[in-house]
């Protein structure tokens, strides 16, 4: 990342990352078709309404090793191996405790969680089913994240594709299997994916045993450093915040779709699973922008940081925007997927075509704060947030479904905390506050 053409490092790094997300989006949607189609709307509804409540608990803890991540990168670019040796069995370690833990929290605060956002009694019993054997798998989730931090910080976006395909075609034959062949239900679908996150984590942890470099795990080195810890959480702690208030921001929007009954439940479920591509391209060059940050900060190339910045910005609202168009055209063939209820493709079509055009604004978001993460400056991307994807967000909601009862109006709470973000990150971008002491970490 330190050396050659900028554009073609953030390609080069984007094109693995793009085809993981992808297959890590398909591996999320596999169980909302298979459901939605073998088992109905209710079913649908069901798995649907579990998502910002997974993102809620998942992104909070995946955010903290972005920290690690940042770390490593730094001292990699910086080539201070002993560092990114000492980081990385800090950060697996870490890893290894919070996935225990979160699949006790989420096993046995299921119902409560819930019972607060309103789901309706008709797909309360599924959603609990399905939200209860999600988390056992808590422990695989976790560690393959971190263990793909890891490679991602060293550049080598590769290794986790790999480990994904494997895993989502795990997914796929255990879905089909489990729910049409043997009539798990909505449990067999929550199996299947817990299995495949295992596989997919057992892949990676075993490849970073055996990899030549400093980022190699050796089995008796697993222990946490504090100081290195702390640091860690220092830079990560800020991000966690930030995915949290999203997903409470989402919480609410989900609460008050779910007002609108499991029709509504289904449709927006639908659309959000479609939404996840439009992530592909902005998720892909934000993480190859944060690797670029770090490792050039880090080998002290400050000129190099800002010409990537733009150029990888670029790259992704094009692409963000591209396929906002596509949406907007097509978004009645995509959803269909889902469901052939003609209700369920009504309410989800409108949402699709009210923030489809959008999605430019949303990548702009997106990359700026992969650039300050990038640079180490994870509290600024956490207080923007916060205020405008949390705070804004459900202030509008609150407010605007008292006046205008109808569920459409939720849906453009998401343009206009996106155009609030990408303004505030540009005014801070230019500034240039977060470049001038973006090398401490």
């Amino acid at each position: 990342m330190t050396k050659g053409s900028i554009t073609k490092n953030l390609v080069t790094f984007a094109i693995p990352l793009f085809f993981g997300q992808l297959l890590q989006q398909l591996y999320n949607v596999v169980d909302s078709v298979v459901v939605g189609n073998v088992l109905g709307k209710e079913a649908l509804a069901a798995v649907s309404t579990t998502g910002s409540l997974i993102f809620l608990m998942v992104g909070f803890i995946n955010g903290l090793f972005m920290g690690n991540s940042v770390i490593i990168g730094k001292s990699y670019g910086a080539k201070d191996y002993k560092s990114v040796e000492v980081a990385t069995h800090t950060g697996i370690t870490f890893a290894i405790i919070m996935g225990l833990v979160m699949t006790v929290w989420g096993y046995f605060f299921t119902p409560i969680l819930l019972g607060w956002m309103g789901t309706p009694a008709d797909v309360m019993q599924n959603s609990v089913l399905y939200f209860k054997i999600y988390f056992l798998g808590g422990l695989g989730n976790i560690l393959y994240s971190a263990c793909c931090g890891v490679f991602q910080a060293m550049g080598d976006s590769k290794r986790p594709l790999h480990y994904l395909m494997v895993s989502t075609v795990l997914n796929t034959i255990l879905d089909i299997t489990f729910v049409k062949f043997l009539g798990f239900g909505i449990g067999g679908a929550a199996f299947a994916t817990i299995i495949a996150q295992f596989v997919s984590a057992f892949l990676a942890f075993s490849k970073l045993t055996r990899v030549d470099g400093p980022h190699r795990i050796y089995i008796r080195k697993l222990r946490i450093n504090k100081d290195v810890l702390a640091r860690e959480l220092r830079i990560g702690f800020p991000t966690g915040i930030q995915n949290s208030v999203i997903a409470i921001g989402n919480v609410v929007v989900q609460s008050n779709i779910n007002a609108f009954g499991s029709v509504a439940m289904a449709a927006c479920g639908s659309y959000f699973k479609l939404e996840g591509f439009v992530f592909l391209p902005i998720t892909c060059m934000c993480m190859a922008l944060t690797t670029f940050v770090s490792q050039n900060l880090g080998a002290g190339e400050i000129d190099r940081v800002k010409k990537g910045s733009i150029i990888g910005s670029a790259i992704s609202i094009g692409c963000a925007e591209l396929i906002g168009v596509l949406v907007y055209i097509y978004a009645p063939v995509f959803l269909r997927m889902f469901s052939n209820e003609e209700v369920v493709l009504g309410i989800g079509t409108t949402q699709a075509r009210t923030e489809s055009l959008f999605f430019c604004l949303l990548a702009l978001s997106h990359c700026l704060a992969g650039i300050y993460r990038g640079a180490g400056k994870t509290t600024i991307p956490m207080i923007v947030m916060l205020s405008s994807w949390c705070l804004l967000r459900i202030t509008y909601i609150t407010i605007i479904v008292r006046i205008i009862p109808v569920v459409n109006v939720i849906f453009w709470a998401y343009p206009l905390t996106w155009s609030v973000s990408s303004i505030v990150f540009i005014i801070y971008y230019f500034k240039g506050k977060w470049l001038r002491v973006g090398t401490a970490v």
